[in-house]
């Protein structure tokens, strides 16, 4: 009989499998957001949204599956409030390492997408990097480092990925260097201690090199409990508002997830063909709002 938590990881890996296929990648979905529809019509219009900024940023968003799921709701919130320029280009299934120049054919991310290629080009000022950090060998780059055969080994590889990641974007940016926006997860029922620890590598990975950190994370969990999973919340006052948010508005809660995936966010099954979320979730607009809470607080130099 298979042990819960092995059970855990087969179920983690079949879900993030159905959303990355490395033969089609990102382009089957937008790599940048058409602009929002005007206010009332969109998703994302919200009291206490942060005021445009003198000068409009240029943001880049990488990442996984989650990224891949919410990168048009970030692009509509980053473009609303912040009138940003914004490409994304998130690749589902992928880790730190994928978007490191240097690895060849060992990464599921092309080359012209690699993070340092994507700054020389798009000159952003800030490079937003999302990932729930993968924990199996799935991976080609991670050169079959596991969290649950070798959890030393996994975050000290996790760890000197981060730190490169950090050298090269800083490089490709030259004197006009991005500030790195790390976007820290929520909770994960199989594995939480390991989601604690990776959060916990970007804040001192961003702390170390003067970066940034976007606890989404935070705005997916439970009040006073971080790290403890749940598939609902209490509604926010936005979400009471509109009533497609407030998905249970009779019991005054929300869905984050699908009763079957306890890691997306989108509440519409993954595919086969990546793409971004084709319905309303409250989870994915809770972390877009954040990371566009974080830019926008953050003068453009």
């Amino acid at each position: 009989m298979r042990k819960p938590w092995i059970v855990g990881m087969l179920l983690a890996g079949v879900l993030l499998g159905a959303c990355s296929d490395p033969a089609s990648g990102p382009e089957a979905a937008p790599s940048s957001v058409a602009p929002p529809k005007p206010a009332g019509t969109t998703q994302q219009q919200a009291a206490g949204s942060p005021a445009a900024p003198a000068k409009a940023p240029v943001v880049l968003y990488l990442g996984d599956s989650l990224a891949m799921e919410a990168q048009k709701v970030v692009g509509q919130e980053l473009r609303r409030d912040l009138r940003a320029e914004y490409t994304g280009k998130p690749y589902s299934g992928t880790t730190v390492c994928d978007y490191l120049e240097g690895t060849g054919a060992k990464s599921l991310v092309p080359d012209r997408d690699k993070a340092a290629a994507l700054v020389r080009s798009l000159r952003p000022d800030f490079v937003v990097l999302q990932f729930w950090g993968n924990a199996w060998g799935y991976t080609w780059c991670m050169d079959g480092i596991t969290h649950a055969e070798a959890p030393t080994t996994y975050f000290k590889r996790y760890r000197a990925d981060m730190a490169r990641l950090t050298e090269q974007i800083a490089a490709a940016g030259g004197t006009h260097r991005p500030r790195i926006v790390w976007v820290a997860q929520g909770p994960d029922p199989i594995t939480p201690d390991r989601v604690r620890r990776v959060n916990e590598l970007y804040a001192r990975q961003a702390a170390a090199s003067g970066d940034l950190v976007a606890d989404a994370g935070a705005k997916v969990s439970a009040a006073g409990a971080r790290y403890t999973w749940v598939q609902y919340l209490p509604c926010t006052a936005y979400e009471r508002e509109h009533s497609a948010y407030c998905t249970q508005p009779g019991r005054d809660r929300t869905a984050l997830h699908l009763d079957k995936d306890y890691l997306h966010f989108c509440l519409a099954p993954t595919t086969s063909t990546p793409k971004p979320c084709p319905v309303r979730s409250p989870g994915i607009l809770r972390i877009a709002r954040e990371i566009a809470r974080v830019i926008g607080g953050t003068p453009v130099g």
